[in-house]
């Protein structure tokens, strides 16, 4: 369902169809694996068969020798340096120690991946093996062994706190600490979420090439061409003017290909074999060597008086960040930051500490930290509401934000956008007048649960460039990265609404670093409302110097044009006082005044925390973004006998602010939706001795076709965001971190069952129903 306010011209507003399914939709898409350079050599990486040992020697001699090897390389053979997000604590080959299992520590190229796998047996590394920790809060106890002794040295934008394996510590305090003894109603648990592969279609794959001046360029799945560069710059001591990043076609990255994957080990490789080399990592390499979503342990508790009036709220949440904190110490700080939830709750107090551990690293993922504070503030919302005999709707509703409301740290709520979620998804679920328990047959409980969640949806900066072509055409360049999601298709509509033409009359260029202007990553629900801003006023510029040519070409006052249909512009009232886009582009190439071209850049600013009311400890970030609100319903049935969940039926409502193009919206809802089912249900990375147990699409569980209920309602509502582009605010993220607690919140409802850890697997689902027999 789709509640559209106003109607739309040309492009913004219009469910066109995304400008590259058919290469997709044909199978005719360029990833970078289906590259292939002129003597192109291929990668292989050879990962620790320790947690946490001392590297003690290397012995590469044999691989060397071997026919068809071309460059095999270590830490010791290239002097590579600390890279990362927000800490530069990991080197892409282990130096001196390694801290996981599979930890890349030589890599090898070679004429074909035969050659490659043999000479990666053929390494010798000598180790001594370490204790090792993988639990996080073990991790935190004196007597754990220590992974980084010079954590304190390490040089980021995250100062280290100073405790015992600890990556970063936040901490954010508003009230009073002392107002326990005055809730009438208290709950409290602790709430485990797992680590969750990002399981995208496409693998991790780079290619790097040497042109004969030395320049390298760099072919990469990755979700800036700008970050990777200037981390790839720093790992290897190389100006980033001899580094060069295209990006092709993406397959998939949900934030496992922000910062640097394989591309500085690629290059090196290049380098030191000076031909084309391709790494592309196996699935299973992909999962053991990148990253997932942090699991996460939270302890909460939260108190209401009798009346529903929710009263305070405190929070202890430990992330396992894994070996190396990528960017841990953000998702801490996001998580603390959306600890609260959309209520209002006068005392808070909430810390979260990024643990290092000898597991995989853990980065970014879809949610970025949110998915772990909402599933377990969620719970205990629909916990208080049954102690309380109260409705878990009308609870919410006593207690969410709205507009002018202040967030956690003082943020003021702009577009308070929740009530209208809440009462969407109450409507088209006919939540009232459904039971909250119902029997089935066969000893099957239907169940319904509520739940809500918010976001941000700008941060850093963007810019784009927008020019007009000779022939009337216009083409847009913003160095921002398509990973699916369909931003070249809005960008696209943002540029054609602003100049009157057709979508198909823009290009679209791909994401080169020599060539494209800055724009931070595709990452944080921003393309929409940051490159969108930059798209939509560069292209103001343009249509702006298309005015000021045909006004003198005309001889009619600016105010006086408009844009007609067919790249013409003309005079207001006179049909036949018209030129076309191409005649004023040809004046301004050739006669006067020079190329038309429209250029924007700005950096979004934060509003500051307000420390005057807060107490604000360790935060990577200072202040939030623009604020997004949804709400979801879920229908469960579950089998009281087996402990198996079907969800039946669900509905997810977003208020977007403007739907540039409304089935691209519906699509990140149902996508999202899903992802979260597979984050509440079935996904699990898991470690058995610090190593993956489940490395593989056949053995690590995501939903199929009979998992995922046929009814998925996607609700989209527009409320305009006035600082965004057209009115519109992001959607990327937001439609999974409600999911897991809705479904949860379902079980409990129709089973009275609990269910604190998710997945929610049968196993799980059934202890939780035999603790209550």
């Amino acid at each position: 369902m789709h509640v559209k306010q106003d109607g739309s011209k040309y492009g913004v507003g219009i469910s066109m169809p995304r400008r590259e399914s058919y290469e997709k939709v044909s199978g005719s898409a360029v990833y970078t694996d289906d590259m292939v350079l002129p003597g192109m050599l291929y990668g292989a990486v050879l990962g620790s068969d320790y947690a946490h040992a001392r590297i003690k020697s290397y012995d590469t001699k044999a691989a060397k020798a071997l026919k068809g090897v071309k460059a095999v390389i270590t830490a010791a053979d290239f002097d590579m340096q600390r890279c990362g997000m927000l800490i530069k604590d990991e080197h892409p080959l282990a130096r001196d120690k390694v801290r996981y299992i599979g930890e890349p520590v030589a890599a090898v190229a070679a004429i074909d991946m035969a050659t490659a796998n043999l000479a990666m047996q053929l390494i010798e590394i000598e180790y001594e093996e370490l204790d090792a920790v993988f639990d996080a809060e073990e991790a935190m106890l004196e007597n754990a062994p220590i992974l980084h002794e010079e954590r304190d040295s390490y040089d980021g934008i995250v100062a280290s706190p100073g405790l015992h394996n600890v990556a970063s510590y936040t901490r954010c305090q508003e009230g009073e600490l002392d107002v326990w003894e005055t809730c009438d109603v208290i709950v409290e648990g602790v709430y485990e979420t797992p680590a969750q592969e990002h399981m995208y279609i496409e693998p991790c794959s780079t290619i790097a090439d040497i042109d004969p001046m030395g320049k390298v360029t760099v072919w990469s799945s990755q979700q800036s061409v700008f970050i990777p560069r200037q981390l790839t710059a720093e790992a290897l001591g190389i100006p980033m003017t001899k580094l060069r990043f295209i990006t092709p076609q993406v397959g998939g990255a949900f934030g496992g290909k922000c910062g640097v994957t394989n591309q500085p080990v690629t290059v090196a490789l290049a380098l030191a074999a000076n031909a084309p080399v391709k790494l592309t990592y196996t699935r299973s390499d992909d999962m053991i060597m990148n990253k997932s979503r942090h699991p996460s342990r939270i302890y909460m508790r939260t108190g209401a008086d009798s009346s529903g009036k929710l009263i305070a709220r405190e929070a202890k949440i430990y992330f396992n960040t894994g070996a190396y904190a990528d960017e841990g110490p953000l998702i801490g700080s996001v998580a603390t930051f959306f600890s609260r939830g959309p209520y209002k709750i006068k005392n808070m107090n909430v810390e979260t500490w990024c643990v290092y551990t000898n597991r995989t690293k853990a980065g970014a993922f879809r949610g970025f930290g949110v998915p772990q504070a909402t599933f377990a503030g969620e719970s205990q919302i629909d916990e208080l509401a049954e102690k309380l005999n109260m409705d878990p709707f009308d609870l919410r509703m006593k207690n969410m934000v709205a507009t002018d409301d202040k967030w956690l740290g003082g943020q003021n709520i702009d577009h308070g956008t929740l009530p209208g979620c809440l009462k969407a998804v109450y409507e088209a679920s006919n939540l009232r007048e459904r039971p909250k328990q119902q029997k089935l047959d066969n000893n099957k409980w239907r169940g319904i649960g509520v739940s809500t969640s918010a976001h941000v949806s700008a941060v850093l900066s963007a810019s784009a460039v927008v020019k007009l072509n000779e022939d009337g055409t216009i083409t847009i360049n913003t160095g921002a990265v398509d990973i699916g999601e369909g931003a070249d298709t809005i960008l696209s509509q943002m540029a054609a609404e602003t100049l009157g033409l057709h979508p198909d009359d823009i290009t679209y260029t791909c994401t080169d670093s020599d060539t494209s202007p800055y724009n931070y990553q595709t990452a944080g629900s921003r393309t929409t409302y940051v490159v969108g801003t930059s798209v939509t006023q560069a292209s103001v510029q343009v249509r702006n110097q298309i005015y000021k040519h045909a006004s003198e070409m005309l001889e009619s006052a600016e105010s006086d044009l408009e844009i007609l249909p067919g790249s013409f512009v003309g005079v207001k009232g006179s049909p036949d006082a018209r030129i076309p886009f191409s005649a004023v582009a040809g004046r301004a190439l050739n006669q006067v005044g020079g190329p038309i071209v429209g250029m924007h850049s700005w950096l979004y600013h934060n509003t500051p925390f307000d420390k005057e009311t807060a107490m604000i400890e360790g935060f990577a970030l200072d202040g939030g973004g623009v604020f997004c609100f949804a709400a979801q319903v879920a229908v469960v049935d579950v089998d009281k006998d087996t402990g198996k969940v079907e969800v039946v039926e669900f509905w997810s409502a977003h208020d977007v602010g403007c739907a540039i193009n409304p089935k691209s919206v519906e699509g990140q809802i149902f996508g999202g939706v899903v992802q979260g089912l597979g984050y509440a249900l079935f996904e699990e990375l898991v470690w058995i001795d610090g190593q993956i147990s489940n490395p593989s699409m056949m053995d690590y569980k995501v939903p199929g076709m009979n998992d995922v209920p046929y009814d998925i309602h996607a609700i989209i509502l527009e409320t305009q965001e006035k600082t965004g582009p057209f009115g519109a605010r992001g959607v990327g993220e937001i439609p999974l971190n409600g999911v897991a607690p809705a479904i949860c919140n379902a079980i409990a409802s129709a089973t009275g069952a609990r269910v604190r850890t998710i997945p929610a697997t049968s196993e799980r689902v059934l202890q939780e129903i035999l603790k209550l027999e």
